[in-house]
């Protein structure tokens, strides 16, 4: 008997949970090469850098920087809620563990948020 796509399991937190870890590793991927060309930029010479710095000190800048952040966070948290489901004894406690790093990864990014005001 063939199995039709079940649309049921999409609406659970661990698909969303799993949703937000690919997408934050793709564009902590996608940011890579922009922050190599950034290096780049320091190894031209002093001058190309100081312009370079000169443009990121724009509000929409550091609005990205918060980005960053929040997917470095959030992919980090992913992980380890991987991590803690596959080697620990965790049968009950998936959705829990959701939470707990859905929360930090927040956290993470309204400190630096918070930084960044101040």
């Amino acid at each position: 008997m063939k199995r039709l796509n079940d649309f049921r399991a999409r609406n659970h937190p661990a698909y969303w949970a799993f949703l937000v870890h690919r997408f934050s590793g793709l564009g902590l991927a996608l940011f890579l090469p922009v922050h190599f060309w950034a290096l780049g930029h320091a190894i031209t010479g002093e001058a190309s850098l100081n312009s370079f710095i000169a443009v990121t000190n724009q509000p929409l800048f550091k609005f990205g920087e918060w980005g960053l952040v929040m997917l470095l966070a959030a992919h980090m948290a992913g992980g380890i809620r991987l991590l803690l489901i596959e080697f620990g004894r965790w049968n009950g406690l998936r959705k829990n563990l959701i939470a707990l790093t859905a929360g930090f990864a927040a956290m993470t990014g309204m400190a630096f948020a918070l930084a960044l005001v101040f």
